[in-house]
C-alpha cells in the first residue's frame, strides 16, 4: 500500500467509517472498556483484563462483575480464598490459574506499591499473568497513557487491511506505532475488537457491510460475506 495513504486524513477517515458502522449496528463496548467507562479504576481494568485472556467478552464482563461485587481492591481480594475467586470468575478460561494470579498481583500491589497499580509498563509486565496486551490496556484505560494494545483482532485487521505486514502482535505494535497518529493509539483496540467481533471476523468476514471494502486488499481472506 502506498505510504501516501497513511496521512492523518486517512486515519481520520478510517476511524470515522468504522465508528459510524459500529454505531449503526448498536455494538456494545468491549467488556474491559465497559468496566473502565464506569470507574476508570486501574485496578479493575488490570484484573478484568487478566480475566479476559482467552475468554469471550460476555463471560469476561459477567465474571468481572461478580468478582468486583465481592472485592474490588487489592486488600479485599486478599480476604478471599483462591477457591472463592475461582467460583466467582468461572467459566473464564484458565480460571484456576487466573485466580492464583489475581491473588498474587493483589499481594504484590500491597507489599510493593502501597496498594496502587503502577503506571509504568515495565512494572506492570513484572506482575504475574500480565503480558504486553494486559499492560498496555491498563495504561490505556486505567491511566489514559498512550499505548497501542494489540490483541488478535487488531493484529488480524491491521494486516488484512494492508496497513502493516507482521507475524506477531508484538511486531504489529511496533509497526503501528510508526504509521498511526498518537491520538488513535488508545481507541484503536476498543474499535478493532468490536469491529473484529461484528464485521471483520477471522473467517468469512462481512466485507459487503464494510465501508472500506472497495479499498481493502483483503489480505489472507479466501471467503467473504
Amino acid at each position: 500500500m502506498n505510504e501516501k495513504k497513511f496521512t492523518i486524513g486517512y486515519w481520520d477517515s478510517i476511524f470515522n467509517h468504522f465508528s459510524s458502522t459500529l454505531k449503526s449496528l448498536g455494538t456494545n463496548l468491549p467488556s474491559v472498556s465497559e468496566i473502565a467507562s464506569s470507574s476508570r479504576d486501574p485496578f479493575r481494568v488490570l484484573i478484568s483484563t487478566i480475566i479476559s485472556l482467552r475468554t469471550k467478552d460476555a463471560v469476561t464482563l459477567e465474571a468481572s462483575t461478580r468478582l468486583f461485587s465481592q472485592a474490588d481492591t487489592p486488600s479485599s481480594i486478599l480476604s478471599l480464598k483462591s477457591e472463592e475467586i475461582q467460583n466467582l470468575i468461572y467459566p473464564a478460561g484458565f480460571y484456576r490459574t487466573k485466580a492464583k494470579n489475581i491473588l498474587s498481583v493483589s499481594r504484590i500491589l500491597i507489599e510493593q506499591y502501597d496498594g496502587k497499580v503502577p503506571s509504568k509498563r515495565e512494572l506492570l509486565l513484572a506482575l504475574p499473568g500480565v503480558g504486553v496486551k494486559t499492560a498496555n490496556l491498563t495504561l490505556n484505560l486505567g491511566f489514559g497513557i498512550d499505548a497501542i494494545c494489540v490483541d488478535t483482532h487488531v493484529h488480524r485487521i491491521s494486516n488484512r487491511c494492508g496497513w502493516i505486514k507482521t507475524k506477531t502482535p508484538e511486531e504489529s505494535e511496533k509497526a503501528l506505532e510508526q504509521i498511526m497518529p498518537r491520538k488513535y493509539w488508545i481507541p484503536l483496540n476498543e474499535m478493532l475488537v468490536s469491529y473484529g467481533q461484528q464485521l471483520c471476523t477471522p473467517v468469512s468476514p462481512h466485507c459487503s457491510k464494510c465501508p472500506i471494502q472497495g479499498d481493502c486488499p483483503k489480505i489472507g481472506v479466501t471467503k467473504t460475506r
